[in-house]
């Protein structure tokens, strides 16, 4: 690892840059925590560009931490629906109930009692706090953490605990006291727009005589990361029942990838299966049995569906039956006109995009 002495002007060469270049966001043009709060939230796992349309939605429909609070987890849910990563929205929901409860409905101001919040980590914490009140507590997120590595040369992994504690730290020794919000803005921007994961334009960096990385030819080889995520494969089959003017729906309660959202029973099976191979399993009948005559009207994938952790595999059978099985009769029976009340994964969204086209 080296550090160069190179810590002098930094802050101020990003705030210059963000005033020539910065991206005009809604959620800049206020200093309300709660929207700040929600944009935050929702651009995690998210790109600016998707993440636009969501947020103006989600802040239409809950302006506040009190419409957000008494709103049903499922309306919530709804309106996250196609984000991903739902548990971001319940951990919304359950924090502006907290603050209804512990704060009077009134968005704290120290920064102890917001990471005290239900899915508020220093980061969003910090950028809550410096944007909002400005604050002096530096962001750490992976845009900072590629500049920080590059403009420094450090090669200590930021995925290790090491790594964490010296990026923050460093973070925090280079903020700009005078205007933190600001230069929190900077430096978030300057990593989305000008030190870009890949092909960055280091001729036209006003940091590059700084830049260790670029100095040393070795761009390309900061942030590093100590190892990959194990990513495993999961195979699910789908049955989009049609039963008399219903569709079949059911809700994963489990602790579980997409918990709390609906979705078509399914069979979750080990590998891969094709129609004749899935119907002799134990699973399969246990379902089915009772239904009668089952009739197979549309068949749809393999789809392929990377989330962090896992790849879904996944097979749509389209059936209608007369009968009700015994393995059915818990689902909820859901008829057209209010099946977009019911939020799905994004999964569902792209099989039933195909299949309407």
């Amino acid at each position: 690892m080296l550090v160069v002495d190179n810590k002098s002007g930094f802050g101020k060469v990003l705030v210059a840059w963000y005033e020539e270049n910065r991206r005009e966001l809604p959620w800049r043009d206020t200093n309300d925590p709660y929207l700040i709060w929600i944009s935050e939230i929702i651009l995690q796992q998210t790109r600016v560009v998707q993440g636009l349309d969501y947020f103006n939605r989600f802040a239409a429909r809950f302006p506040d931490v009190r419409s957000l609070a008494e709103a049903k987890e499922d309306e919530v849910l709804k309106y996250w629906q196609g984000l991903g990563y739902y548990s971001r929205a319940r951990n919304l929901h359950a924090a502006a109930r907290d603050i209804m409860q512990r704060f009077s409905g009134l968005f704290p101001v120290r920064y102890e009692d917001v990471l005290s919040l239900k899915g508020i980590g220093g980061y969003t914490a910090a950028a809550i706090c410096s944007f909002a009140w400005n604050q002096p507590y530096a962001v750490v997120d992976g845009n900072v953490y590629r500049v920080l590595s590059r403009v420094f040369g450090i090669d200590i992994p930021i995925d290790s605990t090491e790594g964490k504690k010296f990026f923050t730290a460093l973070a925090q020794e280079l903020l700009l006291v005078s205007c933190p919000g600001v230069y929190n803005q900077a430096i978030m921007d300057f990593g989305a727009i000008q030190c870009v994961p890949k092909s960055p334009a280091c001729l036209f960096c006003p940091l590059r005589e700084k830049c260790v990385a670029f100095v040393r030819g070795e761009v390309e080889n900061l942030p590093v990361k100590a190892g990959k995520t194990l990513v495993k494969p999961r195979y699910f089959n789908y049955f989009h029942i049609h039963y008399r003017d219903n569709v079949l729906l059911v809700q994963r309660r489990a602790k579980d990838i997409w918990q709390n959202l609906y979705e078509y029973p399914l069979i979750e099976t080990e590998k891969d299966m094709e129609w004749p191979e899935l119907i002799r399993t134990e699973e399969y009948r246990h379902l089915w049995e009772g239904a009668g005559e089952i009739h197979v009207v549309r068949r749809a994938g393999p789809y392929k569906h990377v989330l962090s952790h896992r790849i879904i595999y996944a097979r749509f059978y389209e059936i209608r039956i007369n009968v009700l099985s015994a393995g059915l009769t818990n689902c909820l029976q859901v008829s057209a006109d209010d099946f977009e009340k019911y939020a799905v994964s994004r999964l569902i969204s792209l099989y039933l995009e195909d299949r309407n086209r």
